[in-house]
């Protein structure tokens, strides 16, 4: 461990700064964890597109259709290959708390600098609160990594911002990745001041956010490695002239990515979210792969309308 469980809240607010990704897998043809093409492209995130830290073994990575020994392997990957040069944050959600706790101790003992918990999905029950005050205070008990949050609406409810500034106090949870309605995640910016970092996937808002809200991380989802090159660093550009206090000519370069967004979310099939990335990543020269069960692959009618986008988008290779 890097730091005592006490000193979880002010080693995050130090460390976790800029962009942070969420990793993809890629699967090979038989389904295997590609564990080269997975180094080649943290390599290719991190020292080509400066990429800060890097969200292992989340939904992205579709963590649900692997075996609990294949997450801690790519967990063990990611901390090889970012080194000292990005940090690490790893999802260790799972619906059981025995296994949340399993992949808790091997991400402290391989070196990983966080791990983030999914809220739990929580049949039938109504007034959360307590429960999920009492599930995060049962891992924070027991595990000595800094903790982030999750909420998300695949859990099939929100966390209000009162049951998460609650949750802040707990002396090892240090951020939330926060993917709600922007009015509950300023609500909840404002209720916990600096306590925790606060952040959501919307790269779209990730500027309005660093200048209206004061937010220095954003955590985290696939657009930092898909909509940038290295060649193409706009969404690294207009981050850096936002920390500066240059928001019209952030808001410049931001507003040229425009063209790219707008290429993915007309070619994104709705039931093929990761296979759509995946293919993008390729279209970029990166390692995608195939999904596994039970998300679909594309047909060849849809690569064929991504690759059309993908050459309009003026995303420079």
């Amino acid at each position: 461990m890097k730091y005592q469980k006490t000193e979880a809240k002010a080693h995050a607010r130090e460390t976790m700064h800029g962009i942070w990704a969420a990793a993809l897998n890629p699967f090979d043809d038989t389904l295997a964890l590609n564990e080269d093409g997975l180094r080649r492209n943290i390599r290719h995130w991190i020292d080509d597109l400066e990429i800060q830290g890097l969200f292992i073994a989340g939904k992205q990575g579709e963590f649900w259709s692997m075996s609990i020994e294949e997450r801690k392997r790519n967990m063990t990957i990611a901390v090889e290959e970012c080194g000292k040069k990005a940090g690490t944050i790893m999802s260790i959600s799972d619906q059981n708390v025995d296994t949340v706790l399993d992949l808790g101790y091997h991400a402290q003992d391989c070196g990983a600098d966080y791990v983030v918990v999914h809220a739990p999905m929580l049949s039938f029950c109504h007034d959360r609160d307590e429960v999920l005050y009492n599930y995060y205070k049962y891992l924070c008990d027991r595990l000595d990594i800094g903790i982030a949050m999750w909420s998300h609406p695949d859990s099939g409810y929100l966390m209000e911002p009162e049951t998460c500034a609650r949750i802040a106090e707990l002396p090892n949870i240090m951020a939330i990745k926060y993917s709600v309605p922007r009015e509950m995640y300023a609500r909840l910016t404002r209720l916990v001041g600096d306590k925790i970092l606060v952040s959501t996937s919307a790269e779209a808002d990730w500027l309005d956010n660093i200048e209206e809200l004061g937010w220095q991380l954003y955590l985290c989802s696939s657009p930092p490695y898909q909509l940038q090159t290295k060649n193409d660093r706009r969404m690294h550009e207009y981050t850096r002239l936002a920390f500066a206090g240059k928001f019209a000519e952030a808001r410049r370069v931001r507003d040229s990515l425009d063209p790219v967004r707008k290429a993915i979310a007309e070619t994104k099939p709705g039931g093929k979210p990761t296979a759509h990335g995946k293919y993008w990543q390729e279209l970029l020269g990166q390692v995608g792969g195939r999904v596994r069960h039970p998300m679909l692959e594309l047909t060849e009618a849809e690569k064929a309308a991504t690759c059309a986008a993908f050459e309009d988008c003026g995303l420079q290779l």
